[in-house]
């Protein structure tokens, strides 16, 4: 998974797990509090569906940035497949980050592109995701508080 993240400006990450670190290290010898956003978005263009997942980091009261990962599937989903496949994702990096974020005691919150809205047809995956997140000991967040799928992830699938 680690041969495809980059940071927004192009520059491939050789290892995820070694350029968190790095990034949790220098931002706060640089004074700077984080929070870390992970979320997932996905277009379906053709034949094909394209995922981003984002790890999203915030300064308090100072921007932030994001490290991306795209990913390209041929495989047919419904629309809850899709949405909790997005979650999965997410789900992933975070478990495979948690242990960072525990020892630097970085907050952590994984988003989930699922309208909270039942008029909307993602909301029928809400259950599943919700349950999906939290069993795994994460906070969640869903729209229209899950920016990091909604807003970062989707800007860059």
């Amino acid at each position: 998974m680690n041969n495809k993240w980059r940071r927004l400006n192009g520059e491939q990450i050789t290892s995820i797990k070694k350029a968190v670190e790095e990034t949790i290290v220098k931002e706060t010898a640089n004074g700077n509090r984080l929070k870390v956003c992970i979320g997932s978005d996905s277009q379906v263009r053709g034949d094909a569906v394209e995922f981003a997942t984002v790890i999203v980091f915030l300064r308090e009261k100072k921007g932030g940035f994001m490290f991306i990962y795209n990913e390209r599937s041929t495989q047919h989903f419904s629309l809850k497949e899709r949405m909790l496949t997005e979650v999965a994702k997410s789900i992933s990096i975070a478990y495979e980050l948690c242990d960072l974020f525990d020892r630097y005691n970085i907050e952590m919150e994984v988003h989930a592109d699922i309208n909270t809205n039942p008029n909307f047809e993602s909301n029928t995956a809400l259950r599943d995701a919700m349950g999906y997140i939290l069993g795994m000991g994460f906070v969640f967040k869903a729209k229209p508080d899950a920016f990091a799928s909604s807003c970062c992830a989707d800007k860059v699938v």
